[in-house]
């Protein structure tokens, strides 16, 4: 059961046939790595039809723009978010963030492929990002959400740890953030971490057993996708500004 105002976000989203995928906390929720999140974070199908239907459920969420930058779709083909505040009475002060794109992440067909279905008690369907590609548009300069990454990691692994198959063991050596996980589940599938060790050498002290090692590797990689996100929001910020500016010139008598 999730909380009502969120459940109200995303029936409506449903209901109007929007075609969007939950990311962010609320994903993180579902997946049993998070506890609460009263935000909602979405990528949508940046088609116009799309965005009509998307219209229509803000309207009835009766969902107003916050911040920068302004309702209109085109900045969401640049990478930017577009935020919204909910004044409905069952969705009260719930904020919705709206992207069509993320740093490292495929375009949205292939996203949708890969997507998660939950159905609900009362039978609201939800789809969310697949945990790969969530994890990967986790990656970021927030310190908050590299926990959460190893949460939704060990998560996985806890469920699925008796029952392995190829695509989870890869799926834990490529994303695991836990040197006992690694440890171990490269001891277990010894030709499967040789090969990924090609795309994550952090492996190969995994493969040696080496947890101080492991974690200083860590530690590296993290630096790596911090420093690289930030490379990519830099210049989306400076627009930012500029359109904080000109608004702020607008409004001031």
């Amino acid at each position: 059961m999730i909380p009502n105002p969120i459940h109200k976000v995303l029936s409506t989203l449903s209901s109007h046939e929007v075609k969007h995928l939950l990311m962010g906390g609320q994903a993180c929720v579902f997946y049993g790595a998070a506890e609460f999140s009263r935000d909602c974070d979405i990528v949508v199908l940046a088609e116009p039809s799309n965005f009509d239907r998307l219209s229509a459920a803000l309207d009835e969420l009766l969902a107003d723009c916050i911040a920068v930058p302004p309702k209109d779709w085109k900045y969401l083909d640049r990478g930017h978010a577009i935020h919204f505040r909910c004044k409905h009475p069952d969705a009260l002060d719930i904020r919705l963030d709206v992207m069509t794109k993320m740093r490292g992440c495929d375009a949205f067909a292939e996203l949708w492929d890969r997507r998660t279905t939950l159905e609900d008690a009362d039978g609201t369907v939800f789809q969310l990002l697949g945990i790969e590609d969530l994890i990967r548009a986790k990656k970021t300069q927030r310190d908050k959400d590299w926990p959460m990454i190893q949460r939704l990691v060990d998560a996985h692994y806890e469920e699925f740890r008796e029952a392995p198959n190829e695509d989870r063991v890869r799926f834990w050596l490529r994303e695991s953030r836990t040197p006992e996980v690694l440890i171990r589940v490269g001891a277990e599938n010894f030709e499967i971490i040789q090969q990924e060790a090609k795309q994550r050498p952090l492996l190969a002290e995994a493969m040696a057993a080496s947890k101080t090692a492991i974690r200083q590797e860590l530690e590296k990689e993290q630096a790596r996708e911090k420093e690289a996100d930030q490379a990519y929001w830099n210049p989306l910020k400076r627009e930012l500004e500029q359109l904080r500016r000109e608004r702020n010139r607008k409004t001031d008598p």
